[in-house]
């Protein structure tokens, strides 16, 4: 029994999935993302003990939390800087993704007042139309990176399937390395390929992820174990690793369809029912305020998520073994969005469930 919503957390599953997805990456290098956990320092400890070279997350308060907490490893950035907060930058992170001239001379006068040096992966956008440049405004980034002082472009990377749903496959992924290759040339150097998230994964397995990437910033393919393309069971990965238990508040025998006008719900949608008869209801004690229900998959056989207002989410509990009675706790494993809102609600108890220790 709960008290309260409570998402636990396997440290274990996560350590063991960051190995096996480093074992498979080949050497390239890991940056373990914890962002969907509110860069939770326990993740970041099991992506590090499973392989990660370094931890990304896209807010500096999470940075901060991270370096507070003794978190050792190189501390990226993953989200484009506020040139306002370029000093605050430049003490969390060692390393940022950036596309905009701006902000490198925002953080290249940050890193000079400090008395240190910045890295930089220039981002450039290979047709997810999220963050980074268009590959045409790549030299001149890169040739106003050369007067800085204190700033060091040390590698180019992009972004997929985030936004627009792209997958990165051997198109995509061989333009990025022919701009890498154009700019070592322009640089004299070698540079990092950052070649995308936890997508670029599916490119691997089909054979499509270039030998010249040397890098990906992974976190829900190790947090949750599936493809971000098909949200399916990937690499053998373990999909254990997050469960949500909700205490149940409420047991009762309703009707399956509202009686009266169907207007708008709290959130502007006008919902729609399917007459099933009297069907028994469990009502349980988290609501959209904390996650997104319909990325909850239940599992307690019989359970079935029918929907939530802001506090309350509402199942059918009908084919249920054994009824639930008010105080049990139904658990759930959350997908993507559902986590991220759970691990961002003030309302959900976080348990991290400590690792076994090896000898």
């Amino acid at each position: 029994m709960v008290g309260r919503a409570t998402v636990t957390v396997d440290l274990d599953a996560i350590r063991a999935n960051a190995e096996r997805v480093v074992a498979a990456l080949g050497g390239r290098q890991v940056v373990g993302v914890t962002k969907v956990t509110c860069g939770d320092p326990d993740v970041a400890r099991a992506m590090l003990d499973g392989g990660c070279t370094a931890i990304g997350d896209s807010r500096l308060e999470n940075l901060e939390r991270l370096r507070e907490a003794g978190v050792r490893a190189p501390l990226w950035l993953l989200r484009s800087a506020v040139p306002a907060a370029a000093d605050e930058v430049v003490r969390l992170a060692d390393v940022s993704l950036e596309s905009e001239v701006a902000t490198l001379a925002a953080l290249d006068a940050a890193a000079r007042r400090a008395s240190r040096r910045h890295a930089v992966v220039a981002m450039v956008d290979l047709g997810d139309l999220r963050e980074g440049m268009m590959p045409g405004a790549l030299p001149a980034f890169v040739e106003a990176a050369r007067s800085l002082e204190a700033v060091d472009v040390v590698g180019i990377g992009t972004s997929l399937t985030c936004f627009g749903g792209v997958v990165p496959d051997s198109d995509n992924l061989g333009r990025l390395v022919e701009l890498v290759r154009e700019t070592e040339q322009m640089l004299g150097r070698r540079l990092m390929v950052s070649g995308g998230m936890s997508s670029s994964l599916d490119a691997l397995i089909a054979g499509e992820l270039p030998d010249r990437v040397d890098n990906l910033r992974i976190g829900e393919s190790i947090i949750l174990g599936v493809s971000t393309v098909t949200r399916t069971p990937v690499l053998g990965l373990r999909t254990d690793a997050i469960t949500l238990e909700v205490p149940v508040i409420e047991v009762a025998r309703k009707p399956s369809l509202p009686q009266g006008r169907i207007a708008q719900d709290a959130f502007g949608h006008t919902p729609a029912f399917s007459d099933r008869g009297e069907r028994l209801r469990a009502i349980c004690a988290i609501g959209r305020q904390d996650v997104v229900p319909e990325g909850l998959t239940p599992l307690d056989e019989g359970v079935e998520v029918l929907g939530a207002s802001s506090d309350h989410l509402v199942c059918d509990a009908e084919e249920m073994r054994v009824p639930p009675r008010v105080g049990d706790a139904l658990r759930f494993r959350p997908g993507y969005a559902a986590m991220l809102a759970l691990f961002t609600s003030p309302y959900v108890e976080k348990v991290r469930k400590k690792p076994r220790e090896t000898v």
